[in-house]
């Protein structure tokens, strides 16, 4: 994959960048060692949110993964085009089978990883509990203040419209606010094998 990024593959409102590098068998102390340079320079960049390694398995993988979510994709796109990045990527060629190989996704795609991918993901029952501990107060909440409004407004009881508004305000909100949130608050747990 290339290492320009295409405004086209970036979304308006946030962006994870998901890297993988295949490193050489005898190299992976040295890799170590690229990574302690590399990723407080990435928590420093503008915009930073979030930073996780995947390590790979000793004798079955050689593969890791870096997962870095950025608060907008210009700020992701500034880190990923940086001279900084770029010097240390040149840097760590050598340890490497392939190249500097990531995709970029946003919102949802955050939550659960395409197939083929190379990060962690969590086991599907604690996705299922922390999606639904998520979504029931907030629908809780939110069918409430809506309804509410939506009477003011002089909407009548509809139920169509009172589902439509509903949704519309427990998706913009996991999406841009809880779930970011939450899944690093209990990241450990969440990712604990």
């Amino acid at each position: 994959m290339s290492t320009e990024l295409s405004s086209e593959i970036i979304a308006p409102e946030g962006a994870t960048v998901v890297i993988t590098h295949r490193v050489r068998n005898d190299k992976h102390a040295t890799y170590e060692k690229w990574v302690e340079e590399i990723s407080p320079l990435a928590k420093e960049a503008p915009g930073h949110l979030d930073w996780h390694i995947v390590r790979p398995i000793p004798g079955i993988s050689e593969t890791y993964a870096v997962i870095i979510r950025f608060d907008t994709d210009a700020h992701l796109k500034e880190w990923m085009d940086s001279p900084t990045r770029a010097g240390l990527i040149e840097k760590v060629q050598p340890l490497l089978v392939a190249g500097d190989d990531f995709f970029v996704r946003s919102g949802l795609d955050f939550w659960f990883t395409p197939a083929g991918a190379k990060a962690q993901v969590p086991v599907r029952w604690k996705q299922y509990l922390i999606t639904w501990s998520a979504i029931y107060p907030l629908v809780l909440g939110v069918s409430f203040i809506a309804e509410l409004v939506l009477r003011y407004f002089g909407v009548s009881n509809n139920r169509f419209i009172t589902t439509l508004v509903v949704t519309g305000i427990v998706v913009c909100l996991m999406v841009y606010v809880v779930m970011p949130r939450y899944t690093k608050l209990i990241s450990r747990w969440l990712f604990k094998e």
